[in-house]
């Protein structure tokens, strides 16, 4: 099993069938790791891709990090920060075929940006900006699954759709791995920091991980409120229990849980308007 697992990241992460990155990436890298570079100058970079820039802007102003006035490159990455913009401009045209994949996967990514902001937020945890993004990314490993296999894969989830089984589970009985580590995989190809890879890799295991746990917590907490209120649930009719690991680790109890979900609910009427908005300003543009 543990070759089949190999070789099944090997065609994964196979350059030559994952999506074109940007090559603006390489360079906001080289001014990443020179001390002389100013945000000014990596902001300048990436004004300079219209179409980039305008997805970060988006992403920017969803529900999931809630500042809603972001107007500029250089205002999103002081609020988000470098990492953040990054992983946005590593994932944007991942994004882009997320919105048309897999059933309800862009919305629940977005419920789960959401919901992850609240938990953090409410337990006053440090980087809630990462923690989002974390969040919001956390099943990009789906969305590269289905590029690479997509009549195998589509079949499995309407299996899943009438056992009511975890995705995860069939993922790892038919692959020997799930989606939460083949986004784990994408994660560090693309070298992008831990504390948004780990969270992304053990979301559905958080007591495999003992580095980056609180955050890998609110990443599957957030992925277990969304799950559990109905909000797209992204090819995944299964709702997870919460792992002690998680509960214990965010020091959460039963009043705390109550505000977190009135919140949440409250919050997910502007995920929706802000995903129709979206398909409605692309059904423009096309």
């Amino acid at each position: 099993m543990e070759d089949f697992r190999n070789d099944f990241r090997n065609f994964i992460l196979d350059t030559r069938t994952l999506p074109t990155l940007p090559g603006i990436v390489s360079k906001l890298n080289s001014l990443v790791e020179n001390s002389k570079s100013s945000l000014q100058e990596m902001a300048r970079l990436v004004s300079s891709d219209q179409v980039i820039s305008a997805r970060i802007l988006r992403l920017a102003n969803s529900p999931s990090y809630g500042f809603y006035r972001v107007s500029t490159i250089s205002n999103a990455m002081i609020l988000l920060g470098v990492d953040v913009v990054k992983s946005l401009i590593l994932s944007s045209s991942i994004f882009e075929i997320m919105e048309n994949s897999i059933l309800g996967l862009w919305e629940h990514s977005l419920g789960a940006g959401v919901a992850a902001n609240i938990i953090a937020k409410r337990l006053k945890l440090q980087e809630c900006e990462e923690i989002s993004t974390a969040a919001l990314l956390h099943d990009i490993g789906k969305v590269i699954i289905r590029l690479k296999l997509e009549e195998e894969y589509e079949m499995l989830l309407r299996n899943n759709e009438e056992k009511g089984t975890a995705s995860d589970l069939i993922e790892r009985q038919n692959f020997g791995t799930d989606h939460a580590e083949v986004g784990g995989w994408l994660a560090q190809n693309w070298n992008l920091p831990e504390k948004l890879s780990v969270p992304i890799r053990f979301h559905h295991n958080v007591d495999e991980t003992e580095i980056h746990q609180v955050k890998a917590s609110v990443v599957h907490m957030a992925d277990v409120l969304i799950r559990a209120s109905g909000f797209s649930r992204g090819g995944d009719t299964c709702v997870p229990r919460i792992q002690p690991t998680a509960w214990n680790r965010l020091g959460l109890n039963d009043s705390i849980l109550s505000e977190i979900v009135e919140e949440l609910e409250d919050k997910l009427v502007d995920v929706k308007n802000f995903s129709m908005e979206i398909h409605a300003t692309d059904d423009r543009q096309t």
